[in-house]
């Protein structure tokens, strides 16, 4: 009987520190940082975590993570463009231009590994408007958890 408790909140515990973890490591993942979120949800999901949860806390986590390098591009968008890039002003004008065409419905797929890092870093650079880059984000980031739960579920 005590080992069945004793199991139980061994298990309780990792259910909440499992959450915990997976809003850390989606949140490091939309970062520059070259870690992947998606084994870990799935794991949970797999082991009887809740799906819900699950998609909402890696989504949040996510969605925050691009934020923050949206943020650098919006606030470092000189040193960054000219200090480590070494673009100059005829280049960012072309890349301002293209990414005018092709829009900001580009940040959809800011969850794609490699590309979705740097659709947040131009949205800050360009100055996309928060309210809409969030929209955008957190709806790609938000359907592509989701559409794992459901497949491992």
């Amino acid at each position: 009987m005590i080992y069945v408790c004793a199991m139980e909140w061994i298990s309780g515990l990792f259910e909440y520190t499992g959450y915990a973890q997976l809003f850390a490591l989606s949140f490091l993942a939309s970062t520059v940082l070259p870690v992947g979120s998606e084994w870990m949800l799935a794991a949970m999901v797999l082991n009887g975590a809740s799906p819900l949860y699950c998609v909402l806390i890696a989504s949040v986590g996510n969605y925050l993570g691009a934020c923050t390098t949206y943020l650098i591009g919006r606030w470092g968008a000189v040193f960054v463009t000219r200090k480590v890039w070494r673009i100059d002003e005829a280049q960012m004008q072309r890349a301002m231009m293209r990414y005018e065409k092709y829009g900001s419905w580009s940040l959809l797929l800011s969850w794609v590994p490699v590309v979705g890092d740097p659709l947040c870093l131009a949205a800050g650079i360009f100055r996309v408007n928060p309210m809409w880059f969030s929209l955008l984000v957190f709806t790609g980031k938000f359907l592509r958890y989701a559409a794992l739960a459901y497949l491992v579920s």
